[in-house]
């Protein structure tokens, strides 16, 4: 692919993943800063030798979370294909913006206020206390933490076992067709004539319908009748008959082009897929495993991303068919998978970076008080980055299109998960190794 074709690659729902993902970790490493000025500023420094002190403490989190991120989009950019790719490009993207901007940019701004004397705040009435000074015994309660994540994970298991996923179109094969109307289409209305029209043994086939360059043009995809010997002439009659249901509203209609979508290109996408992200899971144990220095810091991560992975796709298996949205198994949920993924690692290894600092600090207390403490003191930052970002992704699937719910609902049991995971899993696991 050319560069451009690259980059308009990621104007997709994968894209948006990156996307979102970007965003939740360029307000991480926000917070991460603004956490650690404040920290300088309640142990009595002035302020520009807090902000100093502040960034300072704050960049080995920041660019080690970030440098394990980076590192699994180039593989995922090197070895994936379609939306693996997609996602990839806008991570990497945004890897580099966001640490910029929060490294540089926002030092310069608050270098700026400091050598002028302007006072700047780092908390409110309502947020300043905060998290602060709390001492949960995260470590004596472990085995509890340890048995619900097993309850869910077995449930996650038997949901795939009993109930299985459904498969999106380009995972089982179909067709699909490119349409231009005379007015905007509007996609939900297509949905609905379209599924009327398209009964086989009788059920709905599945429609999905995705907007192309313009308002004007759309992809719908289908699988009706795809396993059905020389049925083009029949499913491009019913393509019609539903087409014609919204003509009052969109106007008359022109189909660009159709073509069939082949389950080996599926298969190949599964496999492509899959490699790729083993192999980033691999290169992610090596590189905690280096600068952590124990291979229980990496096997952590790891635990805790599969504690995840399995609970979001349980929870689709144990819900399709029974939420009032698609939760079929497509490209645009490999990349919520993926964002899981990235969200989990980056909030697992800022607090690994915390539980290091405390441990070089306290060589005096064992390992699971100084474990304990790293958790509380970073309490704050890992709600307020996992606040943000729900209430985000909330917003989105409040009011987003029905075709997005799936994708989004996908993120916000990620987000809620790996928050858990990061905390409750991954950290406990490091004394229990």
């Amino acid at each position: 692919m050319g560069s451009l074709a690259s980059f308009g690659a990621v104007l997709t729902l994968a894209g948006i993943a990156g996307i979102v993902l970007t965003i939740g970790m360029s307000v991480d490493a926000n917070v991460l800063i603004f956490e650690r000025i404040r920290e300088e500023i309640n142990a009595g420094k002035g302020q520009k030798q807090a902000i100093d002190d502040g960034f300072a403490n704050a960049l080995s989190s920041i660019l080690d979370a970030n440098i394990t991120t980076l590192l699994t989009a180039i593989i995922l950019k090197v070895f994936g294909s379609g939306p693996i790719e997609s996602f990839a490009t806008t991570l990497i993207i945004g890897i580099f913006t966001s640490v910029f901007a929060a490294v540089i940019v926002s030092r310069l701004i608050f270098e700026y206020f400091a050598d002028r004397n302007i006072v700047i705040s780092f908390g409110n009435k309502l947020t300043e206390n905060f998290m602060k000074n709390k001492n949960v015994a995260f470590m004596q309660k472990r085995k509890t933490y340890y048995t619900i994540s097993t309850i869910l994970v077995v449930f996650g298991i038997s949901m795939l076992a009993m109930r299985g996923l459904k498969y999106g179109i380009e995972f089982t094969g179909g067709r699909s067709f490119e349409i231009r109307f005379e007015n905007a289409a509007d996609n939900e209305l297509i949905t609905q004539n379209l599924k009327s029209i398209f009964i086989e043994n009788g059920q709905p086939a599945d429609v999905v319908v995705k907007k192309k360059e313009s308002k004007n043009i759309v992809e719908i995809q289908t699988n009706f009748l795809h396993t059905t010997v020389n049925a083009d002439t029949i499913v491009d009659r019913k393509l019609r008959e539903g087409l014609n249901m919204g003509q009052s509203s969109m106007g008359d209609f022109q189909i660009i082009q159709s073509r069939s979508i082949s389950a080996v290109i599926s298969d190949e996408l599964k496999t492509t897929s899959t490699y790729a992200i083993i192999l980033s899971l691999i290169v992610i144990f090596l590189y905690i495993l280096l600068r952590f220095g124990r291979w229980q810091y990496g096997l952590g991560a790891l635990t805790a991303m599969t504690h995840d992975v399995i609970i979001v796709l349980g929870a689709f298996a144990a819900l399709h068919g029974i939420m009032p949205f698609n939760m079929d198994i497509d490209q645009a949920f490999i990349a919520a998978i993926l964002t899981v993924v990235g969200y989990s690692i980056n909030d697992t290894v800022v607090i690994y970076d915390r539980i290091r600092e405390f441990t070089r600090l306290h060589r005096s207390k064992d390992n699971e008080t100084n474990i304990n403490d790293a958790l509380n003191s970073t309490l704050s930052r890992t709600f307020n980055t996992s606040i943000s970002t729900f209430v985000v992704l909330l917003v989105i699937f409040l009011l987003g299109g029905s075709s997005i719910k799936g994708f989004v609902f996908a993120l916000m049991i990620g987000v809620v998960v790996g928050t858990y995971s990061s905390i409750f899993i991954a950290s406990p696991m490091i004394v229990d190794l």
